[in-house]
């Protein structure tokens, strides 16, 4: 199976297309800025408030809504970390040892969080579940440390195996293994990925994470020696940044067999280079630096992909299609059929219909990362016999999903229920375009006039901002402008005006945009000016 990873770096956004045989399976957006409240993010917060209603507290990390802390989440060991945090805080000349560290009882399971946080504590949580709609993000005061094939826990002594590693040899080699190397005072859990790995690679793995938890508290310790990020309350801050969504995704999804990884930025370039020569020497050559003018997702047909399959209405194999639908509580899909018909049969027909849905239901489940509770409208079956194959054909696909999930069989109304695991915003993108000309009145300027407005807009910007420009098209636009050899627009464009005309797959029919040589996107000088009139 070919595997890709592309890597589309823009100022304020990263978005990451993951895609098996040319096909978009996983799609992710991380923004670039200091309010990315990413899940493993660990910070230094402040109890606001206590609710015994709901046996949690609320904690302020520096987020617009105070982040949610079940008391479940406090951890066993939550006593002896907090003993931790309090040496470590008042000793910063000293960096304490977690070997040294007094064992405090832990904390039962039916407790009451009022006996063990009050408001105005300082604590330190980690982000499970980023901020969603209205909701803060959730947290959890037992810490860990995730690398490729293992994860790093303070505290805890345990050695525990990824259930996913089936061979009863191999899980007993990996405990054996890490019990050897394992440091006092630290529980260690053995992720699947970890499966055949030498003592050697888990060893060097292992003294990687022991330094990043030792990072984090010496940020905690000497925030003024660090770059960490400070709240208006100059105690709460961001002592740990996660691995940025690029490293993450990798992380998680990388194997051996991967084919390439694409990136159109020199600087996350380098830093994927060094993370994969650290985690798989022998498959640096397959990350790539993309310096072609076309734009990355263009090249490789993830902008088609994601406008044909992220919308309300997604169609799927001999004419069905499914209506998606976001609500507060949960997220709905309806399967239809259209109106070709496989079998004369209706039971056969809607049964192999529903067949084909339940593929593409996985694959959008992925695709979008829809989490929370889903309910399916399959076409109604008749047939116990159906409806038993259709749940089992539902489990199959879902089997590799790597989100946390449970499928109910089809309700006497024809309905299946799924619950997925959700860390962070389902991918939504509106994939509708409003007309530029009309500006969705219903009125359109003569298309016959358009290749004259894009000669002015051209000769307009060229004399704001000088030759060697970019002007970008609709593709169906720049065929129009490069037909022909004797009346061909674009090379007597780039004759006269010196601009090179490319396209681009995700303006609009009526569209254009301008670019420098380095293709930073340039502003229209009249809309320049009224921003700057505007600020004046």
């Amino acid at each position: 199976m070919k595997s890709e990873l592309i890597v589309d770096v823009q100022p304020t956004e990263i978005a990451i297309a993951f895609t098996e045989d040319d096909r978009l399976q996983e799609f992710s957006r991380e923004r670039r800025d200091e309010d990315n409240y990413a899940v493993g993010n660990i910070y230094y917060g402040r109890v606001k408030k206590v609710m015994p209603a709901l046996n949690a507290a609320f904690v302020d990390v520096g987020y617009e809504k105070e982040a949610f802390l079940h008391y479940p989440d406090l951890g066993t060991t939550f006593l002896t970390m907090r003993n931790f945090l309090t040496q470590a805080v008042s000793n910063r000349k000293k960096m304490p040892q977690i070997e040294q560290i007094k064992r405090q009882k832990e904390l039962p399971k039916d407790g009451q969080i009022g006996d063990y946080l009050h408001v105005g504590d300082m604590l330190l949580v980690q982000v499970t579940k980023e901020p969603i709609n209205t909701k803060g993000p959730r947290v959890t005061a037992e810490i860990s440390i995730a690398g490729r094939n293992m994860v790093l826990i303070p505290f805890a002594d345990k050695v525990m195996v990824s259930q996913k590693i089936r061979h009863e040899s191999e899980r007993k080699r990996l405990t054996q293994l890490l019990r050897t190397i394992q440091p006092e005072g630290y529980g260690i859990i053995i992720r699947t990925v970890a499966e055949g790995k030498r003592s050697a690679e888990l060893d060097n793995e292992l003294k990687i994470l022991l330094q990043r938890w030792e990072d984090t508290v010496h940020v905690l310790q000497h925030p003024q020696d660090t770059s960490a990020k400070k709240n208006k309350d100059a105690d709460i801050r961001l002592v740990s940044e996660e691995l940025g969504r690029t490293i993450g995704t990798i992380r998680d999804v990388f194997t051996p067999e991967f084919t390439s990884i694409q990136i159109n930025d020199l600087q996350v370039y380098n830093e994927v280079l060094q993370y994969i020569r650290l985690i798989a020497p022998d498959c640096a050559n397959i990350v790539k630096f993309y310096d072609k003018e076309q734009p990355i997702f263009d090249h490789f047909d993830i902008t088609r992909q994601m406008k044909t399959g992220l919308g309300r209405i997604v169609g799927f194999k001999h004419g069905g299609y499914l209506t998606m639908d976001k609500t507060e509580a949960l997220f709905s899909i309806d399967v239809n059929s259209g109106s070709k018909k496989l079998f004369e049969d209706q039971e056969e027909n809607a049964f192999q219909f529903n067949l084909l849905a339940a593929d593409e239901i996985a694959h959008q489940l992925r695709l979008r990362d829809i989490g929370g509770i889903i309910i399916i409208d399959f076409i109604d079956m008749d047939s116990k016999e159906n409806q038993q194959k259709l749940y089992d054909r539902m489990r199959e696909l879902m089997k590799n999903d790597r989100a946390r999930h449970n499928i109910l069989p089809l309700s006497k109304f024809g309905l299946m229920q799924i619950t997925r695991q959700r860390v962070r915003p389902a991918v939504e993108m509106n994939v509708m375009e409003v007309c530029p000309t009309c500006h969705g009145k219903g009125r359109v300027q003569p298309t016959l006039l358009f290749t004259d407005t894009v000669e002015n807009e051209i000769d307009y910007m060229t004399s704001h901002y000088g030759r060697g420009l970019r002007v970008e098209l609709h593709p169906y636009v720049y065929a129009y402008a490069n037909r022909g050899l004797v009346n061909n627009l674009r090379l007597r464009w780039q004759w006269q005006y010196g601009v090179k005309v490319r396209e681009n797959q995700s303006l609009g029919m009526l569209e254009m945009q301008f670019k420098d040589a380095k293709g930073n996107l340039l502003s229209h000088p009249t809309e320049s000016d009224d921003q700057q009139d505007s600020k004046e």
